[in-house]
């Protein structure tokens, strides 16, 4: 996906967002490094953007922490001031300000999670999702993105999809209704990439997928979405919507109550392996 950027920049950074303060402190920390190397070097910040290609508006904006670099734009202004690596280094600063606020406390319990228990039963899950499908689900949400808004919240499910390849890796357990495996967001092509990106996840030794088939007369997951994360330590967090008003709990009975309901479901569904020459027929039919 390209972003036209209207400094000139294309996709080089996301404007900061409203109310997102501890953001705006690491952003606005990073661009006075950012200008105090520039000066170092003697160059206004006209003179930067013209080595680097870019509009001298854009490098204002990013040296007052009025929007949030990508860890490219580091990468330019490092070789374009000689900086060996010091400018590079910030990225580590700015990995986690990138997430739109309300993804990114939900990307670090995931990246402390040592067993994920994910049942959907609208949209398929957001980690096994392929980009293009994700921008055509996101393209249908109102009211509408921006193309910069779309461009970040791509990028920060994408970084949160590596969660399935770490090392070492967590387990994972996924429970789709059909119906989320039929819906052709963005077009057959789309759809048939999907599903085939889905057999291929499914080959993982850490990842199980199982379908719930819309035909099941005693099917327990009526109350809706089930999500539970587990951590090392014995600790879990995990939330269900129409239960304790879809918020996040992390007390052992509410846990326990939602391991059960989770554990129900799985049975009900079709097996791993039955659930693969299903999402197979499907695709098939696609």
């Amino acid at each position: 996906m390209s972003v036209i950027d209207v400094d000139g920049a294309g996709a080089e950074g996301w404007d900061l967002e409203p109310g997102d303060e501890s953001g705006a402190a690491v952003v606005a920390a990073v661009g006075r490094q950012l200008k105090r190397w520039r000066e170092m070097k003697g160059l206004s910040a006209v003179e930067l953007g013209d080595l680097l290609g870019y509009g001298e508006d854009l490098i204002r904006k990013v040296e007052r922490g009025a929007r949030i670099p990508r860890p490219e734009y580091l990468d330019k202004v490092d070789g374009a001031l000689n900086a060996g690596g010091m400018v590079s280094v910030m990225k580590a600063d700015v990995m986690e300000v990138r997430y739109p606020k309300k993804v990114r406390s939900l990307a670090k319990l995931e990246a402390r999670a040592v067993e994920f228990c994910m049942y959907t039963n609208f949209d398929i899950h957001g980690l096994l999702q392929t980009r293009e499908f994700s921008e055509a689900l996101m393209r249908t949400w109102r009211p509408a993105y921006s193309e910069e808004q779309l461009d970040r919240y791509l990028v920060a499910r994408d970084d949160r999809r590596s969660v399935l390849r770490k090392t070492p890796a967590p387990e994972f357990s996924f429970i789709q209704e059909e119906v989320s495996l039929r819906r052709p967001v963005g077009g057959k092509m789309v759809l048939r990439r999907q599903l085939e990106h889905l057999l291929e996840v499914s080959e993982l030794p850490h990842v199980s997928i199982q379908v719930m088939p819309t035909a099941r007369t005693d099917h327990p997951g009526a109350s809706g979405v089930i999500e539970l994360l587990k951590f090392g330590d014995g600790t879990a967090i995990g939330r269900m919507d129409g239960d304790f008003g879809g918020r996040p709990v992390s007390d052992p009975k509410r846990l326990r109550l939602l391991d059960l309901r989770y554990g129900i479901i799985r049975s009900v569904a079709l097996t791993p392996a039955e659930s693969r020459d299903f999402i197979e027929q499907l695709l098939g039919e696609t």
